[in-house]
């Protein structure tokens, strides 16, 4: 049971499946996130995987072994971190529902990353199949073995902490949930990330944080760090937050950061920077093009004019063109908030009203009587 300061108070990028690629990473970083989560890798993919030094782009590069290689080097790339960027700040999030298993892969990657985070919260097929992601939930002595193992086998062997992503067990009982957290405290694990809903609920949904006392009050028991994740948008609301819960509590941002991953500053950029920007950072590590655009894609504006014709771009070098002729109709702040965007003046305050000459849509409420002076502030211009 270690309380690490390498989560302690710090605002960090969430595991996104394709989304939280190393470019997303590298941005997030630059722009004020703490600690960035690699996306969820599956302990079979990565045994399977060979470590490669890339001297031309200085990143150390998983790449499968008998996997895709139409582009080798990207189409059978499983995972890439650049050491002078990410190193001290990248945690790496492990799906997994064999303990053995689970120990056999993150030794293949625990010399290039500074933790080790199983997934034991995301709801989708694609982690849940097989038993993993938040069907662990389902089985909690699984799920404590599984963290037992790491703890021993590649925490204390490595010497880097090891932590845990879960969601709530119930919407209108904190016990359960405040229980599975005791017993995963005592596992060893130095960091507790919450999803603040259950595994049924979706991000268009409020979070749940009327628990948060007793949650945060259990980790601390333990001596385990704690992370908020769930519908938290930008560094100004991270630390309104601890202003009430404290400031050794940590946020974790998604959605908010996968539409402008600037959001971890005071003064996120508007929409039409970080495109540009974010094409520049992601040529600079070769990342896949086709990987770019998806991500790119979630920087837009819904109904964006633009969509179809990013959409339609197959080389950095298109999307770029594209990119350089928004111009001022692109010179608004977006953020997310329960699936809607959000689109602010640049020298708005983060959670400022919207503009007077904007529609306002009001967001729903429920569930956030806990959450520091916000709930007055959940009007905002919504793109339909």
């Amino acid at each position: 049971m270690t309380f690490s300061s390498l989560y302690s108070g710090k605002l960090v990028l969430a595991p996104m499946v394709r989304s939280g690629e190393i470019p997303t990473r590298l941005m997030a970083l630059k722009y004020g996130a703490d600690l960035v989560w690699s996306p969820e890798i599956v302990d079979k993919k990565l045994i399977k995987c060979e470590r490669v030094v890339n001297e031309p782009l200085g990143t150390i590069d998983y790449l499968e072994k008998g996997g895709n290689t139409k582009f080798p080097g990207k189409s059978n790339l499983v995972f890439r971190t650049l050491p002078r960027k990410e190193k001290g700040k990248l945690i790496f999030q492990l799906g997994t529902a064999n303990p053995e298993l689970a120990v056999k892969a993150a030794k293949i990657v625990a010399g290039d990353v500074d933790g080790i985070d199983l997934n034991a919260g995301c709801p989708k097929p694609f982690s849940t199949h097989s038993g993993m992601g938040a069907a662990l939930l389902s089985t909690p002595d699984l799920l404590e073995s599984i963290l037992k193992e790491l703890v021993t086998n590649v925490g204390d062997s490595y010497k880097i902490p090891i932590s845990v992503k879960i969601r709530l067990l119930d919407d209108k009982d904190s016990k359960p949930t405040v229980d599975l957290v005791h017993r995963l405290c005592k596992t060893g694990i130095s960091n507790l990330t919450l999803h603040c809903r259950t595994r049924d609920m979706r991000n268009r949904q409020s979070p749940i944080r009327t628990f948060l006392p007793d949650i945060i009050e259990a980790c601390r028991s333990h001596k385990v760090n704690f992370i908020i994740n769930g519908a938290l948008r930008n560094r100004v609301e991270f630390e309104e937050f601890q202003n009430t819960y404290g400031e050794d509590i940590g946020g974790m941002i998604a959605e908010g950061a996968e539409c402008n991953p600037t959001c971890f500053s005071h003064k996120p950029l508007p929409w039409n920077q970080v495109i540009p920007e974010f094409i520049s950072i992601a040529q600079s590590v070769d990342n896949y093009p086709g990987n770019t655009k998806y991500i790119l894609l979630n920087q837009l504006p819904g109904k964006s004019p633009f969509y179809q014709k990013f959409a339609q771009c197959k080389s950095h070098e298109q999307l770029m063109e594209i990119s350089n002729t928004v111009g001022e109709v692109g010179n608004k702040v977006l953020q997310k908030y329960l699936t809607k965007d959000v689109l602010l003046n640049p020298e708005q305050e983060q959670t400022d009203e919207p503009t007077k000459s904007s529609p306002e849509s009001k967001r729903g409420t429920e569930h956030l009587d806990s959450f520091p002076q916000k709930k007055q502030k959940l009007e905002a211009t919504q793109v339909a």
